[in-house]
């Protein structure tokens, strides 16, 4: 459908916010209980529902549980299946760092593990920013280079980082299996080419895991790296190109930023931790006349149901309700409010579940739901939609859409 709504798209002066609220769908602790968006005390989401209409969304398909790389391209209103990027080459450009052609960027998690070399913990405890950075220049001054074939290592956040291969003469491929099991109580995997030109990469990947490991031994808690989402340069056709928008994306984990940057959005500079979200408003309201489209990303609930509190994603949940207000207060002509996955803390994972999508303008029809919960937004007049339905129907409510055909 990018070619059809290229060719409707108009410029007009309407204003659209898009807020994602990472891994927003969950799931009751208990069956016939409440999910953690029930479960939160929303005063200011239950006032907006009962004027906006509400459905769900799929963001690849039926029963296919969604990466946020795929999420939000779905989103975006680029088709998952056909776009595809791994997360390496988001999160590289996120940070800033120039992919050339035949590097491969590939995203890392710390780990925790224990005797056996099985993993305890998947993300090391979530260790700061700060201890991030010291154990990237432990690796940097251990592994800085394998085999003749440059290595770049960067902090990313938390327990994230990048390692960037640079082979210059002799392009890497980025096709080979993952490290990373996610899960728990098992051994990282090895590194598998699914292709010729993979198969130094794949050797590159296993060598960088063994390094580091062995510089890391001493560490009480990472002590262990787990690849996934080997990617090299990806190519986009331009957001701003197929809608017609001046369009800025608000986030602060680089990964979302990378993708933000990879559509052609501007990325806005954002103060303070991702917990206050002060930033993020600041940033929403100083830039506010300068752009009619607004990517709005909030990560902490999807990171608390990873790390399985319930409670604490209902809390996330509450946080962004109070902040609410100051976003509608600036009048945005279309609002939606989605998801780009379900993380429910039941499962401490990204799920299949399909996430609420709620959009408010002066043009909604009169809807069932009066709350945004998934089971309210089940009875939502959008029905189940496809995730790259969204961007059609806020170019239509915020009438930038010219009509098709005579």
């Amino acid at each position: 459908m990018l070619d059809t709504i290229k060719g409707l798209a108009k410029k007009t002066d309407s204003k659209i916010l898009m807020v994602v609220l990472d891994g927003i769908g969950g799931l009751p602790l208990e069956l016939g209980g409440d999910t953690e968006l029930a479960t939160a005390h929303t005063p200011n989401l239950d006032a907006l529902a009962p004027l906006a209409q509400l459905g769900q969304v799929e963001l690849v398909g039926a029963g296919i549980t969604p990466g946020s790389g795929p999420g939000h391209l779905s989103l975006f209103g680029y088709d998952p299946i056909k776009f595809v990027v791994g997360r390496g080459a988001l999160s590289a450009v996120g940070i800033g760092v120039k992919l050339g052609y035949g590097d491969v960027a590939v995203r890392g998690n710390f780990a925790t593990l224990g005797a056996g070399r099985i993993v305890e913990d998947r993300r090391a405890g979530r260790p700061s920013d700060e201890k991030n950075a010291e154990i990237v220049g432990k690796l940097k001054a251990a592994i800085p280079e394998i085999d003749g074939v440059q290595v770049e290592i960067y902090t990313e956040s938390e327990h994230r980082f990048v390692v960037v291969f640079r082979n210059p003469g002799a392009p890497l491929g980025a096709n080979l299996s993952d490290v990373d099991p996610q899960a728990t109580g098992v051994q990282p995997l090895t590194a598998e080419a699914h292709d010729e030109a993979s198969k130094k990469t794949a050797e590159l990947v296993n060598a960088f895991v063994a390094q580091a490991e062995a510089a890391l031994s001493a560490e009480p808690q990472v002590n262990g790296v787990l690849f996934r989402g080997y990617s090299d340069v990806p190519h986009f056709p331009s957001f701003d190109d197929i809608y017609q928008l001046r369009a800025a994306c608000i986030a602060s984990y680089p990964m979302y930023k990378g993708l933000a940057s990879l559509v052609g959005m501007d990325v806005l500079e954002v103060e303070g931790h991702e917990d206050a979200l002060s930033g993020k408003v600041e940033a929403l309201k100083a830039n506010w006349d300068k752009y009619d489209f607004f990517y709005f990303h909030v990560k902490k609930t999807d990171s608390t149901g990873e790390d399985g509190d319930f409670a604490e994603k209902v809390h996330k949940i509450e946080l962004f309700d109070e902040l609410l207000p100051e976003l509608l207060a600036l009048k945005p002509d279309v609002i939606a409010i989605v998801g780009d996955h379900s993380t429910p803390s039941k499962l401490m994972s990204h799920s299949w579940h399909p996430v609420p999508l709620l959009i408010a303008s002066q043009y909604a029809r009169k809807d069932a739901a009066v709350r945004y919960t998934e089971e309210e937004a089940a009875k939502g007049t959008l029905g189940l939609r496809k995730g790259t339905d969204l961007m059609p129907l806020l170019m239509a409510n915020a009438l930038k859409l010219q009509k098709y055909g005579a």
